[in-house]
């Protein structure tokens, strides 16, 4: 007993000597860098599965959603070191000064993204990609986001926000005033041939992707549970639909002339089979994939945001109202070369994109050794060095809040944003060579809805007795709350 007792002890010795030289190396290779440390990381699985920070012990992925930009505060520089102690000792590099993330991003090679093995549900595709087969991607992907595929959102989005309230006045009338329920019955029925609609697979997909991804393939295969179950027949329904779109446009006997993302991305493929930068069918698929993902996301949780800010400030909202109605005086649609008059549109939409970013941080690694010179908030220039394979991460948050470059950058300003602002302070489509390629698109969309919707109706928070004496900050509080995760609504 006593033999098995010391051997443990022994083996717990050699590991707490063993993880604080792996520290002392760590903290050597970056020349003692300010940061802050923590038993479990920020980042990776462990960061996802602990979210809420706990000082010393989780780093917790929502850190910096509650510290903002005060860990380099106190750093008193914009570039800190994070080191974590299990289930190994790793390091990170954070960064929140805009010079610096600059010369990241511009240095592909030199700092790449690691790949996104889990987002390759149906195929490769522009996000989960790197090197050569990342241009490849990107060859076929950019021509899809094109000025007609521009026209096309704002005349759409324009068009179903009409619908949506036309239906809804319809909705409530026949409620209201006959006592019969209305639906879009169309929308719920499957066709021929499937078990779901394409609306109820696109949701499943979104809301519940993160089992697929976590689901060992042996079970995924097996389905034993119920919601397991219905998320793999989402998952099929979604790749069958798809799949029929492809065959369907591409045996079409007449070659229509369309400019939504899935026809210009499948023209764009063809198009390029000599020239080897054609998509197979999975790839397609794993484009299609990534832009509902990323089309749908963003812009569903920013324009719900920016709706939470303007009942907030109703001050604000009524000069955006006010400069709607300057830009179309006589009450009609707003049409898509009208978009850039819209000027205090984009600039409400781009503060809630400054305080509420849709992606909160972005990783890199290092592919060689190589130095970071940052400067420090006494004006010093700081020398950091990187080792090769180390983790980088961009604290898009951090830098969105960095008093630095943002007055009062807690505060809802939108007028930040007219005549000269810190552009490469605000990274909600990232920067170089790997920015969002549908970020004409977002906008488009966003600032068509959010010209029709304020320029008909009024936004505001419901009058609840429970919360009549709260606090602009406890409003705040309870209104912008967020949870992490992936989902499309």
């Amino acid at each position: 007993m006593n033999s098995v007792l010391v051997i443990l002890l022994s083996t717990i010795l050699l590991l707490c000597l063993k993880t604080y030289v792996d520290l002392r190396t760590a903290l050597r290779a970056v020349n003692y860098h300010p940061g802050f440390k923590s038993f479990i990381s920020c980042f990776g699985v462990f960061g996802f599965a602990f979210k809420e920070p706990r000082r010393g012990l989780i780093g917790g992925s929502l850190r910096f959603w509650h510290r903002k930009h005060l860990d380099f505060d106190e750093a008193g520089v914009d570039v800190i070191h994070h080191v974590s102690f299990f289930p190994r000792v790793s390091t990170c590099l954070i960064l929140a000064d805009p010079a610096v993330i600059k010369e990241v991003t511009s240095h592909r090679a030199l700092f790449p993204k690691p790949l996104y093995h889990e987002l390759r549900l149906w195929g490769g595709n522009i996000i989960a990609s790197e090197g050569d087969e990342w241009k490849r991607h990107r060859k076929v992907g950019a021509p899809a986001f094109s000025e007609p595929n521009n026209r096309l959102v704002w005349n759409e989005a324009v068009k179903i926000m009409v619908d949506l309230f036309d239906n809804v006045a319809l909705f409530v009338i026949s409620v209201a005033g006959f006592g019969k329920n209305a639906f879009w019955q169309s929308d719920l029925l499957p066709p021929s041939g499937h078990k779901l609609s394409f609306k109820d697979a696109i949701h499943i997909v979104s809301v519940d992707m993160f089992i697929q991804v976590v689901t060992p393939t042996f079970l995924w295969k097996l389905a034993p549970t119920k919601r397991i179950a219905d998320v793999k027949l989402g998952f099929e329904e979604l790749e069958k639909y798809m799949l029929e779109m492809v065959e369907e446009r591409r045996n079409a006997p007449k070659k229509e002339e369309r400019y939504d993302l899935f026809s210009s991305l499948l023209d764009a493929s063809d198009s390029d089979a000599d020239g080897g930068a054609r998509l197979t069918d999975r790839e397609l698929l794993g484009n299609i994939f990534i832009f509902l993902l990323a089309g749908h996301e963003t812009t569903a949780h920013s324009l719900a945001f920016t709706f939470g800010l303007l009942a907030m400030h109703q001050d604000y909202q009524e000069k955006l109202y006010q400069h709607v109605k300057s830009v179309i005086p006589d009450g009609r649609l707003p049409t898509y070369e009208e978009m850039d008059k819209l000027t205090e549109c984009m600039a409400v939409f781009y503060e809630t994109l400054r305080l509420f970013p849709p992606v909160v941080g972005v990783p890199k690694v290092v592919a060689e050794n190589t130095t970071l010179v940052a400067t420090d908030f006494t004006g010093k220039r700081r020398a950091i060095p990187v080792p090769a394979c180390s983790d980088i991460h961009i604290s898009i948050l951090a830098l969105h809040y960095n008093p630095r470059y943002w007055d009062e950058p807690h505060a809802f300003k939108p007028e930040r944003f007219h005549g000269n602002w810190p552009r490469d302070a605000f990274l909600p489509f990232m920067a170089g060579p790997r920015a969002c390629l549908g970020r004409r698109f977002f906008e488009t969309e966003g600032i068509a809805i959010l010209t029709v919707l304020v320029s008909r109706y009024k936004i505001e928070l419901k009058d609840e007795p429970a919360f009549a004496h709260e606090t602009y900050e406890e409003r705040w509080d309870r209104l912008f709350t967020v949870k992490q995760g992936i989902t499309l609504a």
